[in-house]
């Protein structure tokens, strides 16, 4: 064979050698589970959200929905189903760091942080979550799950749907309007001329 041909052969086999070497090495810096949330919906019974020493609960009742410990107001069914449509769709970008002594430079310390915690029928907590906003931009969010220090970068900010407040989560009853029957109205006097 040539000496040319074979410089060139050589040249390129370490090429196609570094580049596999190399998409290697990448594929250990992506999350192995780009999803967030690894349980399933229908296993979720009770929902706790706390941040700042306030919390709120939400709970499955049958197949309704309530807010525990407030018989004012009724659970509002799109904010329910926009928080889980938004949830189960969240995604881990990257990790961002795997060192707790960092946590508060992403918001993701126990004080700092919005906690989020699903809970089966058996009373079981069966996912936790800590999220935690960007201090420079308002579309980011953080997160690390609780027995983990990695911490990841969201693709969507959820911090949104992670409300404490009860009037997000439900609403007041609207007063049943009372039907007008013809035949419970009572004429006006009439006087004579």
């Amino acid at each position: 064979m040539d000496k040319k041909l074979i410089t060139g052969l050589s040249v390129f086999g370490i090429i196609v050698l570094a580049y596999v070497i190399n998409i290697t090495m990448q594929k250990g810096y992506n999350s192995q589970e780009d999803k967030l949330i690894a349980v399933n919906e229908d296993e979720i019974n009770k929902i706790v959200i706390s941040s700042n020493q306030d919390a709120i609960e939400l709970m499955q009742v049958d197949t309704t929905w309530v807010i525990s410990g407030n018989d004012t107001l009724i659970i509002k069914e799109n904010s329910i189903d926009n928080f889980f449509d938004k949830i189960f769709d969240l995604n881990k970008q990257h990790l961002v760091t795997s060192k707790e002594e960092n946590w508060p430079n992403y918001g993701l310390d126990a004080e700092a942080g919005t906690h989020l915690a699903f809970i089966n029928s058996k009373g079981e907590t069966i996912a936790y979550y800590v999220f935690g906003r960007s201090q420079n931009e308002y579309n980011i969010c953080y997160v690390r799950a609780n027995k983990s220090t990695d911490v990841y970068l969201l693709d969507t900010n959820i911090m949104y749907q992670l409300q404490i407040r009860p009037t997000f989560w439900g609403a007041k009853p609207e007063p049943e309007k009372l039907e007008e029957d013809d035949s419970l109205l009572i004429p006006k006097e009439v006087t004579a001329p």
